[in-house]
């Protein structure tokens, strides 16, 4: 845990209970506050109260006796309409912030010397944030991950000038880090998703780009530039810090650009070395090339070099639920893509394979299966399951075959067994363990 010096002996208010608001509780208490924590439900305020956080009806408070509101990430701040606690707070002068801006406040007051490595992007930010954190520790660097994956940024080992601090940060994150100060930074993609949150995509590419505000000049910008709103923030950055682009499919001046499975690291149209993913099952795809040559960047700009970043690349087992190969019976592969809950997501997993056997479904996202009919063709059939599966069957219409599964563990059979007989394959006696692991994860596209 970090302990937090900013706010001894003041009133700090701490609302949502879930695991970051419970762990700026304990670091705010720990460096001398007065917390006084809530959250709108009974079951959080139990879990928090037998985790030993004070609990005070925020609802009834002095609020001009509080010094900060610590908000919770997914309580709403802004769109669709402010969370009650965040409009008493502004209405009484009360400046409203995560767990991540004391992280940032701590991190200069104590002048430690750690190094923050952040990443962020629409998709693909927790493979590359883990994947980065793998590289680094395969360089024998002390690595601390977390912040929107795993621990809370809070719960993490105290600052030491050795550790490297690896943080994943959501867009809700990163607006209520006005001091949010990295070392290295990354924004992988911007594509449409949570604008029930934050308005407009204009407005949501904006609270991305705020990674790059406060870089120091030795710093790094690493950025994507595959679409139209990284493109023009990549075009608007001007320094003094390092700034790399990623590309996948064309070269690009300064930075990593992927193509077929090569990473090509270029410094002034000068290339500086390859670096080939073929035979890492982890990083298969397109959508994960840009991932691994986003993570080659932020390692390059931390002092790695290529050898290193190869080892760690073969190295790299991936993320559960993301792309996840958790079995295979004969020729057939089973694959957990379960964290895909948009169109865009589960499009980078259907151009990584044909022959595809798909089980979709669960709560629908706004536009459905919108955009990915490009990728129909490779889909040899679909089983659709949740809320979303008359709505998704509408959309496949007779482009693909489909049927209605009603729920997982009756797609799993049913795809298991059509695949079987199309690959002509043994019945999937040794895949057990890996149906589970499926069957354990989350809905296809929903959410």
């Amino acid at each position: 845990m970090i302990p937090l010096t900013t706010f001894p002996g003041r009133d700090v208010a701490v609302f949502g209970l879930g695991l970051s608001g419970i762990a700026a509780a304990h670091a705010l208490a720990t460096g001398g506050a007065r917390v006084l924590a809530w959250d709108d439900t009974q079951a959080s305020r139990d879990e928090a109260a037998a985790q030993g956080v004070t609990l005070h009806d925020l609802s009834s408070a002095d609020w001009s006796s509080i010094a900060a509101l610590v908000l919770a990430p997914g309580i709403p701040l802004t769109d669709p309409e402010p969370h009650w606690s965040a409009k008493q707070a502004r209405e009484a002068g009360v400046e409203v912030i995560g767990d991540t801006e004391l992280f940032f406040r701590e991190l200069a007051k104590e002048d430690s010397g750690a190094k923050v490595v952040v990443i962020t992007g629409t998709n693909g930010k927790s493979t590359t944030t883990t994947l980065t954190a793998h590289l680094l520790q395969v360089g024998g660097r002390p690595v601390a991950l977390g912040g929107n994956i795993g621990r809370a940024v809070l719960d993490l080992p105290q600052f030491s000038p050795s550790l490297t601090y690896v943080l994943e940060l959501s867009t809700f994150q990163i607006d209520l880090t006005p001091s949010l100060a990295a070392d290295a930074a990354a924004l992988l993609n911007v594509t449409p998703d949570h604008l029930d949150r934050h308005g407009t995509i204009e407005n949501y590419a904006a609270i991305k780009a705020r990674i790059f505000d406060r870089l120091p000049a030795d710093g790094t910008a690493v950025i994507g530039v595959d679409d139209d709103y990284c493109r023009a923030i990549a075009d608007a950055l001007r320094g003094p810090y390092a700034v790399k682009r990623i590309a996948v499919g064309h070269p690009v001046e300064t930075g990593v650009w992927a193509k077929d499975g090569m990473l090509t690291e270029v410094d002034k149209g000068v290339e500086r070395g390859r670096l080939g993913l073929d035979g890492i099952g982890s990083l298969r795809g397109a959508h994960n090339w840009q991932n691994a040559a986003t993570a080659y960047a932020l390692a390059r700009s931390q002092g790695l070099d290529a050898s290193t970043i190869a080892k760690g690349l073969g190295t790299f087992a991936g993320l559960a639920h993301r792309m996840e190969q958790v079995a295979r019976a004969g020729p057939v592969l089973f694959v957990n893509d379960s964290k895909a809950t948009n169109a865009d997501a589960a499009a980078k997993a259907l151009a990584s394979f044909t022959d595809i056997y798909w089980i979709v479904g669960g709560r629908p996202k706004a536009g459905g299966l919108a955009g990915l009919e490009p990728f129909f063709p490779r889909i040899a059939r679909a089983y659709l399951i949740g809320e979303a599966a008359y709505e998704f069957a509408a959309q496949l219409g007779a482009d693909v075959d489909h049927m209605q599964c009603g729920t997982l563990d009756r797609a799993i059979e049913a795809a298991a067994s059509d695949a079987r007989r199309s690959r002509g394959s043994e019945p999937v006696h040794n895949a057990g363990r890996g149906v589970q692991r499926i069957q354990r994860g989350r809905r296809r596209i929903g959410g």
